[in-house]
């Protein structure tokens, strides 16, 4: 067994206050989810598993926007999602490090048209464990792909976020199907 943390999504537009659609920024204070996703980072660092940061964003003149999703398509008429701006950074308090490997994700799924695939192939990594926002989409997403690409999913179910806590335990419930639940004070397996 080989393993990977995925951190996703855990930046300004999506997660602080201020950003462009804080759509997980309530739920991820609340539920200190960040904290959380820290103890996770911690505990792959620890073990020598590697950190993957993913992050969803266009290019500053968004001509890979796709403008006919419900759910990007008016980024560039608010300003959100700009990979040369603030919205995209990764949160202050998300525990990455100057050599971590970061992707850029140009829709909700981080293996579309990405080199996490790529990666995690070079690496002969076998499980994944995923933790960011929102459970409701990015990290569904990434467990159903990962899932049929016959990784060993795991969810860090408390360093994750939805828009709400019923939209995040939904997800966890129709998850636990595919893939294996932890709390983040339970990964020294």
């Amino acid at each position: 067994m080989k393993r990977a943390l995925i951190i996703i999504d855990f930046i300004n537009d999506i997660v602080d206050p201020n950003g462009k659609i804080p759509s997980c920024a309530q739920q991820v204070t609340a539920n200190s989810t960040i904290k959380h996703a820290n103890r996770a980072i911690s505990w792959a660092r620890e073990n020598d598993i590697p950190c993957i940061f993913v992050k969803v964003g266009f290019q500053s003149n968004y001509f890979d926007l796709p403008r006919h999703s419900p759910i990007f398509g008016k980024a560039d008429t608010i300003g959100a999602l700009n990979l040369n701006g603030w919205g995209t950074q990764f949160h202050q308090d998300i525990a990455i490090e100057e050599n971590d490997l970061v992707i850029c994700k140009p829709r909700v799924n981080p293996f579309h048209n990405t080199q996490l695939a790529s990666v995690l192939s070079a690496n002969n990594i076998t499980d994944i464990y995923l933790c960011g926002v929102s459970t409701t989409w990015a990290i569904q997403s990434a467990v159903r792909d990962a899932h049929d690409r016959d990784y060993q999913v795991h969810i860090i179910s408390d360093a994750c976020a939805a828009a709400t806590e019923e939209e995040h335990q939904d997800s966890l419930t129709m998850l636990s199907r595919l893939a294996t639940l932890h709390k983040s004070d339970e990964l020294n397996l």
